[in-house]
């Protein structure tokens, strides 16, 4: 679905209450976590959702509003006031032009990222499919990450354990970055998924480059490659959902990690068609 395709009629008021830095400070990358405040009770949303931001313009190219989505990064919750509260976890950008070679600010990404609390933005939505949680709190759950695609499992961990809880299923999250610097969620400015490591259930794996100033893509393939015994164990169990979010380009990477599984391509293509044609398979990716 393109980004000219979602109904954007639908609009709410939002307040910005906070903006916190997730990466450190040397940190090449700046990446914020937004809490905001929505002006409208009847505002709901599920696990695994996104919303619209409108950027006020005029912009280049003559459009007036700027629109792009960014998902949900926790479960709902309400402010002091009672009114809904979401968090947004968004990365600041920057764009090369490969034909002139400048370099030009992220529209949205940068509005988000300098807004100062007590202002206000439009958004609309939310959009998208949830994820879908088992009903069997016995099935095992494969999650794999990389960037900010962290955010809708920061929301879906934290309602497995503290809101259905006793999850009895294998919960297993991947999440790659570049370098150790830019785990969001999992470094020393905030390390939400700590609170998870006592379960029995859960456990967490980083997959960092092993030359990041080679600026090699992250190391995803080689860590699943690592645990792929019980990784390919969880494959092959009839109820295991495996859930994918991130930019595209990682599913290359994890095509790759599990055709050497599998013992081929071909193998690996139908297994995973198998696992899509059940609902089983569900991707999350821009």
């Amino acid at each position: 679905m393109r980004l000219q395709d979602y109904d954007t009629e639908t609009r709410y008021q939002a307040s910005l209450l906070a903006s916190h830095r997730i990466t450190a400070e040397q940190s090449p990358d700046e990446v914020r976590e937004l809490v905001l405040e929505i002006s409208h009770k009847d505002f709901h949303f599920a696990i695994g959702q996104n919303v619209g931001v409108l950027v006020p313009g005029p912009h280049a190219f003559g459009h007036e509003v700027h629109f792009r989505l960014y998902t949900i990064a926790d479960i709902p919750t309400a402010s002091a006031t009672g009114l809904p509260q979401i968090k947004l976890c968004v990365k600041r950008c920057h764009y090369l032009d490969g034909y002139s070679g400048e370099q030009y600010r992220g529209i949205a990404s940068n509005y988000l990222c300098d807004l100062k609390p007590g202002q206000t933005l439009t958004i609309t939505g939310p959009y998208g499919q949830p994820f879908e949680i088992p009903d069997d709190e016995t099935a095992d759950l494969l999650m794999i990450g990389m960037g900010t695609g962290i955010a809708p499992f920061r929301g879906f961990i934290k309602h497995i354990y503290h809101n259905l809880g006793g999850w009895q299923g294998k919960v297993r999250l991947f999440y790659g970055a570049h370098t150790g610097l830019e785990m969001l969620y999992m470094n020393d400015q905030r390390d939400d998924f700590a609170n998870y490591y006592d379960q029995d259930t859960f456990k967490a794996f980083q997959a960092i480059s092993p030359r990041p100033h080679w600026d090699e893509p992250s190391a995803l393939g080689q860590t699943l490659d690592e645990h792929q015994q019980e990784v390919w164990q969880m494959i092959n169990k009839a109820d295991t959902h495996v859930y994918i979010a991130g930019h595209e380009s990682m599913l290359d990477q994890l095509d790759q990690a599990f055709s050497r599984m599998a013992g081929s391509t071909q193998k690996w293509a139908r297994k995973k068609a198998e696992l899509a044609a059940g609902q089983r398979w569900v991707e999350l990716v821009y």
